[in-house]
């Protein structure tokens, strides 16, 4: 990628979701390969992790998955090198035992153009962050109880 590329992107995030159990179910798939599929976003990488009960930690081909979720092959091959062994590492210190995990980089394709206008006109992001769902719910709760 070179820099003119860069000056284009929107924002790069990640998440790392966490299941019981070993496989997903895949029922989260569809919804991601609508955001794709509507230009919302662009999964830049996708990693599936395995957490054993003896705390080892693996990365799980998505091929391997196939026969399990199905729909996951459409991302055979989403890797943009972002990911590396310390980083499957990091995330399995995270996971508990006995779980498997989906560490998802993309790029929020939906906020490029207000980015690319922002880095050019001299403007940096210096914070950002996300408010977990539960807190906003027990905020909106708490506003409702005093009014």
């Amino acid at each position: 990628m070179n820099g003119a590329d860069f000056n284009e992107m929107g924002p790069v995030d990640y998440v790392l979701v966490e299941w019981p159990g070993q496989q997903p179910t895949g029922e989260a798939l569809p919804h991601l390969v609508d955001l794709v599929d509507r230009g919302l976003i662009r999964i830049l990488d996708l990693t599936f992790i395995t957490k054993g009960e003896d705390g080892s930690v693996a990365a799980v081909e998505i091929a391997d998955l196939g026969g399990e979720v199905a729909e996951v092959a459409v991302f055979e091959g989403a890797s943009s090198g972002l990911i590396h062994d310390d980083d499957v590492s990091q995330a399995g210190d995270v996971l508990e035992p006995g779980t498997s995990a989906a560490l998802l980089v993309y790029e929020n394709t939906w906020a490029a153009p207000f980015a690319s206008a922002v880095r050019r006109s001299g403007g940096q992001l210096v914070a950002s962050g996300r408010i977990p769902a539960e807190d906003l719910l027990a905020a909106l709760d708490a506003a409702e109880a005093t009014a």
